[in-house]
């Protein structure tokens, strides 16, 4: 058997193709970058040492969906209702969503995957007993799947944060 070649087969029966121009000029392209990530603002300044991760910290928090058409971004909460019925539904309350002011600190060690990555990043940026507003954005919260009852998919957060004590 011989091997295949061009040369073989009839000058009439060959396709020959133009590559088109638009494929072979250098092209400049500009990618956009979601933004994901975690925005901190200090209410009130600390004075002692920022926490490493693996560090056990003391705080105090209260959360928010995050909602720029209202004064500092807070948003209402989705609450699950129950009617006379006893049918549950999904409505919107002026409220926060979460809060440990007036159940006790929250204590947790932070930055090893314990909570959302919003606050592994946004907690060790703070000093102890500072007080801070932190921004988080969807993919560093609860991202696409939420928080059945409390936060929807895709969800912008805010939290205000008190950092009272590292271990």
């Amino acid at each position: 058997m011989r091997p295949f070649s061009l040369a073989s087969i009839p000058r009439a029966t060959r396709i020959t193709t133009r590559i088109n121009p638009f494929f072979t000029q250098p092209r400049n392209f500009s990618f956009t970058q979601a933004t994901m990530a975690v925005e901190k603002y200090t209410i009130t300044e600390g004075s002692g040492p920022s926490p490493e991760k693996g560090q056990t910290v003391t705080m105090e928090y209260t959360g928010w969906l995050k909602d720029t058409s209202k004064p500092e971004n807070k948003g209402k909460q989705y609450v699950l209702s129950t009617t006379p019925s006893y049918r549950s539904y999904l409505t919107f309350s002026p409220s926060r969503f979460d809060s440990s002011v007036g159940r006790g600190d929250f204590v947790v060690k932070i930055g090893v995957g314990q909570v959302i990555k919003g606050w592994d990043e946004g907690v060790t940026q703070m000093k102890l007993n500072e007080k801070a507003t932190l921004d988080i954005t969807a993919d560093y919260g609860y991202g696409a799947r939420g928080f059945p009852g409390a936060i929807p998919p895709n969800s912008d957060l805010i939290f205000d944060v008190q950092l009272k004590k590292i271990s």
